[in-house]
C-alpha cells in the first residue's frame, strides 16, 4: 500500500502494493473486482524465517486489539476473524482490492489444521477500518481512521500507507501515540523511475515503528525506500496471505505486506508483556532486530522469539521503593499513664486470695486428724518415756 516513491500531485495516498503497482485515479468509479486468487496455499520464506510459531506456546495475540487502516476485509474468509469493520469510504465494509484482506491475514490469520500458512498473532482481535476502495486514498480519511482506531481501544495500528506530511496526519499520529497505540507503518515503495526518494509518511514521524522490506537472503529489497527512517525490516517478497473469496496469493510484494509481520509481533509483545507501554514496545522490537545491514534496514530484520522472550535490564531492574512517609502526629495514642490505686487493688485482692486457698489448705488437713482423735488433745510427749 505504501506506494511508489514521490507521489504525483494528484494522488494524495498510496498502497505500498509493490514496485510496480500503477495508481488508480483517484476519482474513478468504484469497481469492487480484487484480482483473482487460488486455492493453492504454502508457507512463504518469510513464514519460516520469523518461525513465530515458537512463540505460540507462550503468547498468540490474545486481549490485544489490532487495528488496520486498509481497503477494508473480506470477513467470509475462513481465516480472517474481524471483531469490527469500520467503513470511512461511505460504499461499505467489502474489500475491494484485497490487499487488506492480505494484510489481515500475515497479522492475524486462524492456524487451521492441514493448511501451512497463519499469521503472526491468531488469536489478536482484529478491527478493520477501511480508508479507500483502490490504491488511492484520503489523507483526511487516513487520519480519521488513526483517531478511530484509538478510540476503539486498538493497542496495535497498522498503517501499510505512504503519503506525505500532513498537519492533520501529523495531529493524529500524535494522538494514536498519546493513547498508547503503537502505530507500525510500510517505510515505502521505490523504484529506478521515481527519481530522488523521499521520506514516507505516516512512517517518517516520530515515534512510529517503520518497517523495511527484506527478500530471502535477509537484505534491504531494492524497492524498500531508504529514504525513510527505517526502525526494522520484515519479508516483504514472494509472501502469502489470504484473498477475498476464500482465497489466497503467494506473490506478495511490498513493505505493505513487511509492515504487518511486525505490527503481529507487536500484538505477541503486548500480550506477553501488559506492563509496556507503546513506546518500551517499539524499542524491544528494535533491539530485539537481528542486526542492521546497511542504509535503509534500521535495526535489522524483526525477531518475534526475542521480542517477546528476551530480558532487557533496564525493564528488569529492581529499583528499592522510597521510604514510608513519616506517621502524621497523634496516629499512635501515647499509653495511659499509670493507675496506681488500680495496682494496689489487685495486690490486695490477690494477697487475700492466696491467703483464703492457704487457709482452707490448712483445714482439709486438721480437720480430718481432729475427728479421728475425738477432739481430744494429742498425747504430749514426755522425755525419757
Amino acid at each position: 500500500m505504501a506506494g511508489r516513491g514521490v507521489l504525483a500531485a494528484g494522488v494524495a495516498l498510496v498502497f505500498a502494493v509493490g514496485p510496480g503497482a500503477v495508481p488508480a485515479i483517484a476519482d474513478a468509479p468504484v469497481r469492487c473486482a480484487p484480482q483473482r486468487g487460488g486455492v493453492r496455499v504454502g508457507e512463504s520464506w518469510g513464514q519460516r524465517r520469523l518461525a513465530f510459531t515458537g512463540v505460540w506456546p507462550l503468547t498468540k495475540g490474545a486481549g490485544v486489539t489490532v487495528a488496520l487502516i486498509d481497503s477494508g476485509v473480506d470477513a467470509r474468509h475462513p481465516q480472517v476473524r474481524v471483531a469490527k469493520s469500520v467503513d470511512l469510504t461511505g460504499t461499505g465494509a467489502r474489500d475491494c482490492l484485497g490487499h487488506g484482506t492480505a494484510v489481515a491475514g500475515i497479522i492475524a490469520g486462524r492456524d487451521m489444521p492441514e493448511i501451512p500458512f497463519a499469521g503472526v498473532a491468531p488469536e489478536a482481535r482484529l478491527i478493520s477500518i477501511k480508508q479507500t476502495n483502490d490504491e488511492t486514498g484520503d489523507i483526511a480519511l487516513l487520519a480519521r481512521g488513526l483517531v478511530r482506531a484509538a478510540e476503539l481501544g486498538a493497542k496495535v495500528v497498522n498503517v501499510s500507507i505512504q503519503t506525505h506530511d500532513q498537519p492533520d496526519l501529523k495531529a493524529a499520529v500524535d494522538y494514536a501515540l498519546a493513547r498508547d497505540v503503537v502505530i507500525v507503518a510500510a517505510a515505502g515503495n521505490v523504484n529506478k523511475g521515481d527519481g530522488t526518494p523521499a521520506p514516507a509518511y505516516p512512517a517518517a514521524y516520530p515515534g512510529v515503528l517503520s518497517v523495511g522490506s527484506a527478500g530471502p537472503d535477509g537484505r534491504r529489497t531494492d524497492f524498500s525506500n531508504a529514504a525513510t527512517p527505517v526502525s526494522v525490516l520484515a519479508p516483504g517478497t514472494d509472501l502469502t496471505s489470504t484473498w477475498p473469496g476464500g482465497s489466497y496469493r503467494e506473490d506478495l510484494e511490498g513493505t505493505s505486506y513487511a509492515a504487518p509481520f511486525v505490527a503481529g509481533v507487536a500484538a505477541l509483545v503486548r500480550a506477553r508483556h501488559p506492563g509496556l507501554d507503546n513506546v518500551r514496545v517499539r524499542r524491544r522490537i528494535e533491539i530485539t532486530a537481528d542486526g542492521a545491514s546497511g542504509a535503509g534496514t534500521g535495526a535489522g530484520m524483526v525477531n518475534p522469539l526475542l521480542a517477546v522472550t528476551e530480558i532487557i535490564p533496564s525493564e528488569s531492574v529492581a529499583i528499592a521503593p522510597p521510604p514510608p512517609p513519616p506517621l502524621p502526629p497523634g496516629a499512635i495514642s501515647p499509653p495511659e499513664p499509670r493507675d496506681h490505686e488500680a495496682v494496689a487493688t489487685s495486690v490486695t485482692v490477690t494477697l487475700a486470695a492466696l491467703g483464703a486457698a492457704a487457709l482452707v489448705t490448712c483445714l482439709r488437713l486438721v480437720l480430718p486428724a481432729g475427728r479421728r482423735r475425738g477432739w481430744r488433745p494429742g498425747r504430749t510427749a514426755v522425755p525419757g518415756d
